[in-house]
């Protein structure tokens, strides 16, 4: 509700929710990367990330997780704020939350640092990192930048 009484309706935006204007987007694009843990071996759990101007999903699988989703929305400086669902190999169904943030290593490539949270309370920091597409190529869109992450000291 406004300060006036009104109820939030078409066109007008609560002011609890953040606001994201998706003309004024600017940050990175993650859509066709692919992301792995930091040494990719045989069925390693591998994401598949899309974006549309601030909004990114990924679908990913692989080891113990037989499937699982990421809808979440970015920052300009590349940092993704999503929700997370997950069906592991034993039939577990694991549900969080996480903030990715990224860093752009001396090769191109982004790791993302995702500090998460799960339904059921427990947390962690986990570490996944870009895959090269054939022939060692990175995403210019995502990595080209040199202010992806602020917190970790790059500058334009």
């Amino acid at each position: 509700m406004s300060e006036r009484g009104e109820q939030p309706g078409p066109g007008r935006q609560s002011s609890r929710a953040p606001s994201y204007d998706q003309l004024s987007y600017r940050g990175p694009n993650y859509d066709g990367r692919q992301f792995g843990p930091l040494e990719v071996l045989p069925g390693s759990v591998i994401g598949h990330y899309h974006q549309q101007s601030e909004l990114v999903w990924a679908e990913f699988g692989g080891d113990r997780v037989r499937t699982g989703r990421l809808v979440g929305i970015c920052d300009n400086d590349g940092v993704i704020e999503a929700a997370y669902c997950q069906i592991m190999a034993d039939g577990e169904v694991v549900a969080g939350r996480c903030v990715s943030t990224p860093t752009v290593l001396p090769d191109g490539r982004v790791r993302l640092t995702e500090r998460w949270q799960r339904a059921d309370g427990s947390s962690g920091i986990s570490h996944i990192e870009e895959l090269a597409a054939a022939g060692g190529a990175v995403n210019a869109a995502v990595s080209g930048r040199q202010n992806v992450s602020k917190e970790q000291g790059y500058e334009q």
